[in-house]
């Protein structure tokens, strides 16, 4: 079994914000072994809460979601951990939606709640390599003759 890093993005909505930090706390010695980025607020409660080392991008509501999702589109992000409140209005609600499109379109592994999250990061898969299944992305790119990079 390869023990591999993964590259973890962790965001919350403002009222499960304190939700992620107590899971981050509870899960902080997975988490010190991979790479985290956030978006801004969250990834300053986590360093100032738990200090641990993040990457940060701006405040979601100001594009850090979108940030975080052009990673996605990358290659660079292995899964998406996103503490969000469906009962809440967002002003930035497609920015949220996006996000989680483009999870889904990217196939990497995506928890909405502490529940997924736990289960995820309890898999035995986060200590191995893991090749994601994008054959639909050639599908959609030889079809469309689009470019699609996964570098």
């Amino acid at each position: 079994m390869i023990k591999v890093t993964k590259n973890i993005a962790l965001v919350a909505h403002d009222s499960k914000k304190p939700n992620l930090v107590k899971w981050c706390h509870e899960n902080i010695e997975i988490l010190k072994k991979h790479k985290l980025t956030t978006t801004g607020t969250t990834g300053t409660l986590i360093e100032k809460e738990l200090g641990l080392k993040v990457t940060k991008f701006i405040s979601g509501p100001l594009g850090g979601d979108q940030q975080i999702g052009a990673k996605i589109s990358e290659g660079k992000i292995d899964l998406l951990i996103f503490f969000w409140d469906p009962l809440e209005s967002m002003p930035h609600d497609p920015d949220v939606k996006a996000l989680l499109r483009l999870a889904t379109v990217w196939n990497i592994p995506l928890a909405c709640n502490q529940t997924s999250a736990d289960f995820l990061i309890s898999s035995p898969l986060m200590d191995q390599e893991y090749e994601r299944d994008l054959e639909h992305l050639e599908r959609y790119k030889k079809d469309r003759k689009v470019l699609v990079s996964n570098s």
